[in-house]
C-alpha cells in the first residue's frame, strides 16, 4: 500500500492537499453537468484561486506563524467573496451598474485581492501593466490629446471589473474555469498514467540512434507532450529532467540542450490537438470552432519542430555528433505495444473534437476514458486469462460507449463502479493514489494560468470601456496602409516586448485586442492575424532577456538563462518567420480559397526556407559554411517569405545554385584531404 504523502506533492499538505481535490472536483462536476450559471462558476473558480495562491505564497514568504496566517485569512476572504456572486445572483442581474455597499466592498476587495495574487504568483510584470490601464481608466480624463476619454466614475470602473463579463470574469476566466482546468487534468492523468514514459520511450527508439540523436528525442518527445499538456514550461520542467542531461552527456553544449528543449516544449502551445490555453481564449473571442484553431495550427506547428529537428540535426554534423548505441535504444514499438492504450483517450479527444463536438465535451470524453484505463487496468491486475481479460475489456467499451446516450455522466458511475471493484478485489491502491495525485497537480498547475486570466480581465474591461484600442489602431492603421511589413513588424516588437514581462495569455490578450482589428482592416484573414499574434506571444518566452522557458531549463542544464535563450532563438529561427509567410501566404494556415495546391507550395517555400536558414544559423549543411556562403543562404531563403513578383523564382533559383555548388565544394573538399 502506498503512504498517503507519497501522493501529496510538495507545498501542498494538510488543508491545502483538500482544497486542490475540492478544486478539481467542483471543476469537473460543473464541467460535466453546468448546475450553476457560468456566471458563478467564474467566480467561484477566481475564489478557489485566491484561497490557494494566498495559502501556497503567503505574506512575507511565510516567516512566521502570523503571516502564514494572513495568507489563509486573505485566501478564505477572496473564495468566501466569491460565493456572494451565487447567492445574491438576481438581485446584481436585476441591478446591474447600480452598486449598492455590499457590492462596493465585495468588488474592491477582490480586485485588490486578484492584483496580490497575481504578484505573489508570477512577479510584478503583469499586475504593473494591469495597473496602469486602471490607472487610464480612473484618470484617463486628465491626459492630453487624443489619449484622454471621456471619463469615468469609480463606480462603472468597480461595476465593469467586478460583476460584468468583460472584467475578472470576463472572456479568459470562461475559459480558464472551462477548457483550461478540463485539460490541465487530461494532461495530469495521462502523465501521472505513464505518457511521458511512452513519449520518451519511443522517440528514444526511433531517432536516438541517429546523427545528435540525444537532442532529437527531446524535440519529438517535448512535442509529444505538447499534444497533451500544452504548456512550455511544464514540459521544460517534465521532459527537460531526462532529455537535457542525455543532450550534455553526447556533447552538446549545456546552452545547446537547454536552448532545444526551451523551443521543443513551447511549440507544445502551438500543437494540436490539446494546444496551448491561448487556443482556447482565441476561439472564444473570434468566435470560431476550436476545430478550426486546430487546422489553422496545424502545418506552422509540423514546421516550428522540422525547424528544431533540423537545427539540431545540422549541430550535431558541425560537432561529429553520433547517436546513441542501437542497443542502448528501446524498442519503440514494445514501448507501443506496452502502453498503447494511453493513446485512446487522446485518439477519442481528436475524433470528436473533428467531429464537431465542443472542446469541453470532447476534453470531458478524454479525460473519462483516461480515467477509465487507469482503474480498468487496476481492477484486471492479476487476471491470467487472455478471454477473460478480453471480455472485461470489451464490456468496459460497451459500457463507455453509453455516453452517447446518457451524457457524461456515464464516466462517473463507471468510474465509482471501478472503485468500488478495486477495493472488492484488494487491488489498484497505486491506481487510487495516482488519481488523487492527478487531481491535486491538476489544481495546482492550473493556478499561475488561472490568476493571469483573472487579472488580465482588467485590461480588457478598460479596453472595453473606454475604446482606446480604437484609437491606437486607428494611428498602427495608418502605417499600415503605407506598410503592412512595418504594421506586421510593430505587432511582432509589442508581442516581443510584452512577452518580457508577461505569459503567453496577458500577451495575446493584450496585443490581439490592440493589433489583430488593425491587420483585419489591413487584409489579413481573422484567423491569420490573431495567430500572428498567438506565434509571438510564444516567441517572447524564447527572447532575452526575461526568457521563461529559457530560465526554466537553466538548473537543470547548469548553465545561464541568457545564454540558454540566445540558443533557443538560434534553434527557433524559423518560429520567427512562418508568421510572416503566413500573413502573406494564407495558404499556409488553410485560409484563403488557393485550395490543396497552394497549401503544397507554401509548404514546400516553407521547407526550402527554413532549410537555408537552419544552415545559415548553424554554419553547416553538407560540410562548414564560412561567413559568406552564411549570409547567401539567409539571403536566398529571405527571397521565399517576401511575397512579391518574381521572389519566389529567384529564392528558389538562388537556393539550388548554392546547394549544388556547395556539395560540389565539399566534395571536392573531401577528396583533397583523403
Amino acid at each position: 500500500m502506498h503512504n498517503d504523502n507519497e501522493t501529496k506533492p510538495s507545498g501542498l499538505t494538510g488543508p491545502l492537499f483538500w482544497i486542490a481535490i475540492l478544486f478539481s472536483s467542483f471543476q469537473l462536476v460543473t464541467a460535466a453537468f453546468s448546475p450553476i450559471s457560468s456566471q458563478v462558476v467564474r467566480a467561484i473558480h477566481v475564489g478557489f484561486v485566491l484561497l490557494m495562491v494566498f495559502a501556497l505564497y503567503p505574506p512575507m514568504g511565510g516567516r512566521n506563524a502570523f503571516w502564514r496566517a494572513l495568507g489563509w485569512l486573505l485566501g478564505t476572504v477572496g473564495f468566501v467573496f466569491s460565493f456572494y456572486h451565487w447567492v445574491f445572483e438576481a438581485d446584481l442581474t436585476q441591478r446591474a451598474g447600480e452598486l449598492i455597499t455590499g457590492d462596493w466592498v465585495i468588488g474592491v476587495v477582490t480586485v485588490v485581492l486578484v492584483f496580490e495574487a497575481a504578484r505573489r504568483a508570477m512577479g510584478w510584470g503583469l499586475p504593473l501593466i494591469c495597473a496602469i490601464f486602471l490607472a487610464y481608466g480612473l484618470f484617463g480624463q486628465y491626459l492630453p490629446g487624443m489619449l484622454a476619454h471621456r471619463g469615468f466614475g469609480v463606480d462603472q470602473v468597480v461595476s465593469t471589473l467586478a460583476f460584468g463579463t468583460e472584467g475578472i470574469y470576463g472572456t479568459p476566466t470562461y475559459v480558464s474555469s472551462t477548457y483550461i482546468f478540463l485539460f490541465i487534468l487530461f494532461g495530469a492523468f495521462l502523465e501521472q498514467a505513464g505518457m511521458i514514459q511512452l513519449f520518451n520511450d519511443f522517440a528514444m527508439g526511433t531517432v536516438g540512434h541517429t546523427r545528435g540523436g540525444p537532442a532529437k528525442v527531446s524535440v519529438i518527445s517535448s512535442g509529444l507532450m505538447g499534444t497533451i499538456n500544452g504548456s512550455g514550461v511544464a514540459n521544460v520542467v517534465t521532459t527537460g529532467q531526462f532529455t537535457i542531461p542525455l543532450m550534455k552527456r553526447f556533447g552538446y553544449s549545456p546552452a545547446f540542450a537547454g536552448g532545444v528543449e526551451a523551443t521543443s516544449s513551447m511549440g507544445g502551445q502551438i500543437m494540436p490537438p490539446v494546444m496551448g490555453a491561448v487556443a482556447f481564449i482565441m476561439a472564444e473571442t473570434i468566435n470560431v470552432p476550436y476545430v478550426d484553431i486546430v487546422k489553422a495550427a496545424l502545418i506552422p506547428a509540423i514546421l516550428y519542430f522540422a525547424t528544431a529537428f533540423w537545427m539540431v540535426h545540422l549541430e550535431a554534423g558541425r560537432k561529429g555528433l553520433v547517436g546513441l548505441p542501437k542497443e542502448e535504444c528501446p524498442d519503440p514499438l514494445a514501448a507501443v505495444r506496452q502502453r498503447w492504450y494511453l493513446l485512446l483517450p487522446l485518439a477519442g479527444l481528436v475524433g470528436l473534437l473533428f467531429s464537431g463536438y465542443t472542446p469541453l465535451f470532447s476534453g470531458t470524453v478524454g479525460l473519462g476514458l483516461t480515467i477509465l484505463l487507469i482503474f480498468g487496468a487496476a481492477v484486471i491486475s492479476g487476471v491470467k486469462g487472455l478471454a477473460l481479460r478480453g471480455l472485461f475489456w470489451v464490456l468496459l467499451g460497451f459500457a463507455s460507449a453509453g455516453f452517447f446516450q446518457f451524457g457524461v455522466g456515464t464516466f462517473f458511475v463507471l468510474a465509482a463502479v471501478l472503485v468500488a471493484l478495486t477495493f472488492i478485489r484488494r487491488v489498484g491502491a497505486d491506481a487510487r493514489a495516482l488519481a488523487v495525485k492527478a487531481l491535486v497537480e491538476g489544481a495546482r498547475h492550473a493556478l499561475p494560468v488561472a490568476i493571469a486570466c483573472a487579472l488580465v480581465g482588467v485590461i480588457i474591461g478598460i479596453i472595453n470601456l473606454t475604446g482606446v484600442a480604437a484609437e491606437l489602431g486607428g494611428h498602427i492603421i495608418a502605417i499600415g496602409r503605407e506598410s503592412l511589413f512595418l504594421a506586421l513588424l510593430l505587432t511582432m516588437l509589442t508581442c516581443l516586448v510584452l512577452g518580457m514581462g508577461i505569459p503567453t495569455i496577458p500577451n495575446y490578450i493584450i496585443t490581439s485586442s490592440l493589433a489583430a482589428p488593425v491587420l483585419l482592416e489591413l487584409g489579413v484573414p481573422l484567423i491569420v492575424s490573431h495567430m500572428f499574434v498567438f506565434y509571438f506571444g510564444i516567441m517572447a518566452d524564447l527572447t532575452p532577456p526575461v526568457a521563461l522557458a529559457a530560465f526554466a531549463a537553466a538548473p537543470i542544464a547548469r548553465e545561464s538563462g541568457l545564454k540558454i535563450s540566445l540558443q533557443a532563438i538560434r534553434v527557433a529561427i524559423a518560429g520567427f518567420i512562418v508568421p510572416f509567410m503566413a500573413v502573406y501566404s494564407p495558404a499556409l494556415m488553410l485560409q484563403g480559397d488557393g485550395g490543396w495546391t497552394a497549401t503544397a507550395y507554401v509548404v514546400f517555400k516553407a521547407l526550402v526556407a527554413i532549410a537555408m536558414w537552419g544552415a545559415a544559423a548553424i554554419g553547416y549543411l553538407k560540410g562548414p559554411l564560412n561567413p559568406v556562403e552564411r549570409v547567401v543562404a539567409f539571403v536566398a531563403a529571405s527571397f521565399l517569405v517576401v511575397a512579391l513578383p518574381f521572389t519566389d523564382e529567384v529564392g528558389l533559383a538562388a537556393v539550388a545554385v548554392f546547394v549544388l555548388w556547395h556539395y560540389w565544394h565539399t566534395g571536392r573538399l573531401a577528396k583533397a584531404s583523403a
